[in-house]
């Protein structure tokens, strides 16, 4: 009986030794091989002129061809006004910055929020620095108290008080639906006589 016993605790041991957890391994990222640089917790402030126009922030930063080229995961933008006060702030899950030009895309979720309550939701998004505008040509859904725009491409300053929907415009507000075909901000052409 004691060896039964001996023999019966043995194996219960092996078996219990045979299931141990793995430890867990982090998520790799490609990009990390081909890195000139990594940096976690990054931060850019992009000014023109000595006037901070955003600060761009990201969990992770990959850096390419001479450190010109930045890979960005986890991207938190926020937009400043010519005096300083924050306007605005983008998410998205991936983004690409380049330090010779300032210029940033976001893509993966893009989200935009003003801080008067404006939303914009595109799968990519552009920033020009120099002209301090945002742009896409995917598709786009703005929302505001009473008001929905959607369409395909757009152009507008950060805060979205300006935005120029470039074609297949439809919207609701206030309960009136509105649909345009195109609202392309090329101005009608006079037929030559």
């Amino acid at each position: 009986m004691r060896f039964v016993l001996i023999c019966a605790l043995a194996v219960v041991g092996a078996v219990a030794c045979s299931q141990k957890k793995q430890p867990p391994v982090a998520a790799h990222s490609p990009l990390a091989d081909s890195a000139d640089q990594v940096m976690y917790g990054a931060r850019f402030n992009l000014t023109d002129k000595g006037l901070q126009r955003a600060q761009l922030q990201a969990d992770t930063a990959y850096f390419f061809e001479d450190n010109t080229r930045i890979e960005l995961e986890n991207v938190h933008t926020t937009f400043f006004t010519a005096t300083g006060a924050k306007n605005a702030v983008l998410t998205s899950n991936r983004g690409r910055f380049n330090s010779r030009t300032n210029n940033m895309v976001a893509r993966k979720n893009v989200v935009v929020v003003s801080e008067d309550g404006r939303r914009l939701t595109t799968p990519e998004l552009n920033y020009n620095q120099q002209t301090n505008e945002i742009f896409s040509d995917s598709a786009f859904v703005m929302t505001e108290p009473n008001r929905r725009l959607e369409g395909i491409g757009f152009r507008s300053d950060p805060d979205m008080k300006n935005i120029r929907i470039l074609k297949a415009a439809s919207g609701l507000a206030r309960g009136v639906s509105t649909e345009a075909a195109s609202t392309s901000s090329t101005p009608p052409t006079t037929p030559k006589r």
